[in-house]
């Protein structure tokens, strides 16, 4: 496969690191996976913990990604903070977890799904204070205005 501007470049960091995949083709999302060898695991609790995944990653000018939680762990009550990755970032993706809910602890183990890697496009809008914003039907009206 040809490189060019915009292709995902994704390093491995560790021998036992795992490159992102689309779970089906129609999937937004890119799994990402933890890189926990030498531990072989790590018990999550209520308070957060940065889960590696033993890669890094370099996106093209105009790109950046997002961490965003599967939702089949969700469900399960395991959380992922959402994050953002720049294009300018090289470091190793990593993954803030916790437990919410009933559960009190759940083990993440080594080459398991843990988050998705979406990736976007940004615009790179000029920032402009103004007096006033234009009107729309909702306003300032905020969360759960349109209804649950």
């Amino acid at each position: 496969m040809a490189e060019d501007a915009s292709t995902l470049k994704v390093r491995r960091l560790r021998p036992g690191a795992r490159l992102p995949q689309r779970a089906t083709p129609g999937s937004t999302g890119l799994d990402l996976f933890a890189c926990i060898e030498a531990a072989g695991s790590i018990e999550l609790g209520r308070d957060p913990v940065l889960v590696p995944t033993g890669i890094a990653i370099e996106l093209p000018p105009g790109y950046d990604a997002q961490v965003r939680p599967r939702s089949g762990l969700s469900a399960k009550g395991v959380g992922v903070a959402f994050g953002t990755i720049d294009s300018d970032y090289r470091g190793e993706v990593l993954v803030t977890m916790h437990v919410f809910g009933a559960l009190d602890s759940y083990t993440i183990r080594h080459g398991d799904r843990i988050a998705q890697l979406v990736i976007g496009r940004w615009a790179d809008l000029p920032v402009v204070e103004v007096e006033a914003l234009s009107e729309t039907e909702r306003g300032p009206a905020g969360h759960g205005s349109t209804g649950v």
